[in-house]
């Protein structure tokens, strides 16, 4: 059987709370994203300039698997985000992005 390919995703990260409540979940949520790259499943993360919020450049083996990334999230479990998840369709570059 053939196996699926995988599901690329741009995850927006929109911050809900000043940023002194942000920064109180900020080490936990950096470490989840951590363990996420770790299995493979974020390829690239980091915060918007103004600081509003962030982005996530998401791998993951189907789409249900996003739903589970953003419940994940300390930031979420916290209430001070809230998560955009826009499935992507890579054309250019995505032998590039297969390779990481």
């Amino acid at each position: 059987m053939p196996q699926e390919a995988p599901v690329y995703a741009i995850a927006i990260v929109r911050y809900r709370k000043p940023l002194e409540e942000i920064l109180t979940v900020l080490d936990a949520h950096r470490a989840y994203l951590r363990e996420l790259k770790a299995k493979g499943l974020l390829l690239a993360s980091g915060p918007l300039d103004p600081r509003s919020g962030g982005a996530l450049l998401l791998r993951v083996p189907d789409e249900a698997a996003l739903d589970a990334v953003r419940d994940g999230d300390p930031f979420i479990q916290a209430r001070v985000a809230q998560y955009e998840l826009l499935p992507w369709l890579p054309n250019i570059g995505v032998e590039d992005l297969d390779r990481l």
